[in-house]
Order: structure tokens, then sequence, then C-alpha cells
């Protein structure tokens, strides 16, 4: 099975999805899906230094007061923590996450598709329940060393404007689709789940991909050692 989805590190929706996603492949027992994480910057114009806090930031951008934007940013926080994640929303250092996303491309071209998993789940921990902020150097390095990868290269690439246009084909990709959204998630070129879906809800369409992928065989006229004939 093949799934493609686009993300963003700072966005809490798609921690919670990506979670459920794996959560609902472990209970469809899928142990062999092809993932594929694309990338989608819902703020490519951020700063590289923290300038507000979570709370403030959230109330502008929505238009709340600080009471709703509170209540909000608590019911997300609680989302996270029913799936098992030690959620921080309220304390997340926002700032820029292009880097973040340039590691992502460099740990799966140096180590393979299925270190998806395990570097979306290190950069999703640093932001949400460590509150770290993901534009700091130091911090991807040590990503990148609980990875396995060299320091030296992983610094390198982060000097140089390495995968900055693959990120942006990503993005120009997703507004060709229409996705103006994360988490946005395809299945087989063809099902689409649209936002943090119910691991119920994944587990259903997963067994529903595997029905239909089974072949149909009708059973007609044809000769075998014992004869000919049909049933």
């Amino acid at each position: 099975m093949k799934i493609t989805y686009w993300s963003d590190y700072a966005c809490p929706y798609c921690y919670i999805g990506e979670t459920r996603l794996y959560k609902a492949l472990e209970q469809a027992g899928i142990k062999d899906a092809q993932v594929e994480m694309k990338s989608f910057e819902l703020n490519p114009s951020a700063s590289n230094t923290v300038e507000t806090d979570t709370l403030h930031r959230f109330a502008v951008k929505y238009g709340l007061t600080l009471e709703q934007a509170q209540a909000r940013i608590d019911g997300i926080s609680l989302l996270g923590k029913r799936e098992g994640i030690d959620f921080k929303y309220a304390t997340t250092r926002y700032t820029n996450t292009l880097d973040a996303h340039r590691l992502t491309k460099f740990a799966v071209q140096k180590l393979g598709a299925p270190v998806i998993k395990q570097v979306s789940n290190l950069l999703f921990d640093a932001y949400f329940t460590k509150n770290l902020e993901l534009a700091k150097r130091e911090v991807l390095l040590n990503i990148a060393k609980q990875l396995g990868l060299d320091e030296r290269e992983v610094s390198a690439m982060l000097d140089s404007k390495q995968f900055i246009q693959e990120v942006h084909q990503d993005e120009q990709e997703a507004a060709q689709k229409g996705i103006f959204g994360v988490p946005f998630f395809v299945f087989n070129d063809t099902y689409v789940i649209s936002g943090a879906q119910t691991t119920a809800g994944i587990v259903q369409l997963l067994q529903k991909i595997q029905a239909e992928s089974q072949p149909q065989f009708e059973q007609g006229m044809a000769c075998g050692i014992n004869g000919c004939g049909c049933k």
C-alpha cells in the first residue's frame, strides 16, 4: 500500500494525525506500507526566532479572545494526550520549519524511506513535548545525531540551499491538487483523508482498500487433469 501525506511540524493536528495513521496500520496488520511525507510549511515567512507566545499567536490568527484561544489550545492538547503524546501545545516556541523539512529529506536520502516515521516523531516531539525551536541549528543537529547521521554532513547541508527546491516542489504540488490544509493523506493515489481522522476511521479505510485490492475470480468452463466442465 502506498501512502503519501503532506504535513508540517508546527501543526498539532499533523502530529495527532500521523500518530493515528501508524496506530491504524498496526491494527490493520499492514507492515509493508510505503509511506512518503511531503512538506507543507504553514507559514513559509515565519521568523527563525520566537516572536510571540502560542496563546497570543493563536488568538490573533483566529480572531479569538485569550480565553477562547486558551480553551482551543487546551482542547487540542487533550486530543494529543489521548493518543499517548506528552502534548505541551500551550508552551510551544514557534519558528520557521523549512530547515526541519530539509533535514527530513536529507535523512530519507541517506537512510531510506522507512526512516520517515522516526525523523518525524523526533521533530514533533522536539516541538510539542520538549518545546524546542525547530529553526535552531543545535536542535536539528541533535536530532540528526539520534538518527545516526553525520553531523558535519548535516551542518553542511543546512549551510547550503540543498532540498529547498524539493520542499517548495512539494508545496507547489499541494497547491495544484487543491490542498490548502494539513494533514492531508492520499492512499494508493486514490483515497483521501483530509485532517486528523480517528484511528478507527483510518482502519476502516485501510480494510476497504485491502478488500478492493484482492483479485476477484469468476468460475467458468475449464479443463483440468480430471476432465472438462464448469461449476
